[in-house]
C-alpha cells in the first residue's frame, strides 16, 4: 500500500486525478486505480468527487495525515543504521534487582544495543505483574507467584535464592528454630510474594514467632536487625548479603525455603527479542564470581 498512498498525497496535494499522474509519471487510469485499490483497502471513500476535481473528505483528511507518518518512518528503514534506531524497553523490577542485577545487565544490554533506552519502573511483584497484563510494562523482573499466571502471560525463570537468618552480630546462638520463637521477629510482608514464601515456611515448620514488624523493604529488615531489634528471615542475595556490620547470617540448612526469580512478559509482544537479551544479561550478573558472598554459620 506504499504506493498507493504516495498516489494519494500527490492527488490531495494537487487536487486532481490529471495534475497527479503528470507529476508522478502515471497515466490518469494509472492513478485512478491505485486510487480506488487504496480506498477499497480503507473500506471507505478519501475524496469527494466534482467534476474533474477532487476534495478531501473528513476521512481522507484523517487519512492523510496518517499516510505521511508512514511513508516517514518506512522511508527512514531505509537510511544506514535504521536497524539501530531508538528504542525504549519498559520493564519493571522490584527494589532487590533495581540495587543488584539490574545495573550490570543494563551496561551488557547497551552493548548489544547502543541506542536502547530504558524505563525502569518499581514496584512490588504483584503491582508489575497487573502493568505487564495490561500492555503499560514489556516485562517485569520480580518474585514468581505461588498461583498459576494468567494465561496471556509467561514466566522466563531466571534463578532462586534461599532464604537465610539474620541475626544480630551478638547474638551467639545457632539454632534458628530457637531464635524465631524466642527472639522478635521482624517480617517481610505477607502481602508479597517474597513475605508469602516466609509464611508458608513457618507454617510448615510448626513455629510460632513473635512480630513486632512487618514490612516489604528488605533492606530495613536487615538494617534493623543490625540494630538488635529482632531476627528476620530474607533471601540470601545482594544487595542484601553480605549482611551488614551488626548482623551476621545463620542457616537453616537443607530445609531453607527459596524465592523464585524471573521475568513476566506477554505471550505475544514487539520486544520479545529485547526481553531475551535482557534475561541472559541479568543471569550473568549473577554467575559465581560476579559478587561478593557472606559465610553463613
Amino acid at each position: 500500500m506504499l504506493k498507493e498512498l504516495k498516489t494519494f498525497q500527490a492527488v490531495a496535494r494537487f487536487g486532481t486525478i490529471s495534475r497527479a499522474a503528470e507529476r508522478l509519471g502515471l497515466t490518469q487510469s494509472a492513478v485512478s486505480a491505485q486510487i480506488q485499490r487504496l480506498e477499497a483497502a480503507l473500506g471507505f471513500p478519501v475524496f469527494d468527487r466534482q467534476g474533474r476535481n477532487v476534495v478531501l473528505n473528513a476521512a481522507g483528511g484523517h487519512t492523510l495525515a496518517r499516510a505521511g507518518a508512514l511513508i516517514e518512518q518506512f522511508e527512514a528503514l531505509r537510511q544506514p543504521g535504521a536497524a539501530q534506531a531508538a528504542v525504549t524497553l519498559r520493564i519493571g523490577a522490584i527494589a532487590s534487582i533495581q540495587a543488584a542485577g539490574l545495573p550490570e545487565a543494563v551496561v551488557r544490554l547497551r552493548g548489544a544495543y547502543p541506542t536502547l533506552r530504558l524505563k525502569v519502573v518499581p514496584g512490588v511483584s504483584l503491582a508489575l505483574m497487573g502493568r505487564v497484563d495490561a500492555g503499560e510494562l514489556d516485562a517485569a523482573v520480580m518474585i514468581r507467584p505461588n498461583f498459576a499466571l494468567p494465561r496471556d502471560l509467561a514466566w522466563r525463570p531466571l534463578w532462586s535464592e534461599p532464604f537465610l537468618l539474620a541475626v544480630p552480630a551478638g547474638e551467639t546462638s545457632r539454632d534458628w528454630r530457637r531464635l524465631l520463637r524466642e527472639r522478635p521477629f521482624l517480617r517481610y510482608d505477607r502481602a508479597s510474594f517474597g513475605g508469602r514464601v516466609v509464611a508458608q515456611f513457618l507454617e510448615d515448620e510448626g513455629i510460632d514467632v513473635q512480630d513486632v514488624v512487618e514490612m516489604d523493604e528488605i533492606a530495613g529488615l536487615v538494617r534493623m536487625v543490625a540494630l538488635g531489634l529482632g531476627v528476620a528471615l530474607v533471601p540470601r542475595c545482594p544487595p542484601y548479603v553480605p549482611l551488614p556490620e551488626g548482623a551476621r547470617a545463620v542457616s537453616l540448612g537443607s530445609v531453607a525455603p527459596r524465592r523464585e526469580i524471573g521475568i513476566v512478559e506477554r505471550v505475544r509482544h514487539g520486544q520479545t527479542p529485547l526481553v531475551k537479551t535482557f534475561a541472559e544479561a541479568l543471569r550473568e550478573s549473577r554467575r559465581p564470581g560476579a559478587g561478593r558472598h557472606q559465610a553463613v554459620e
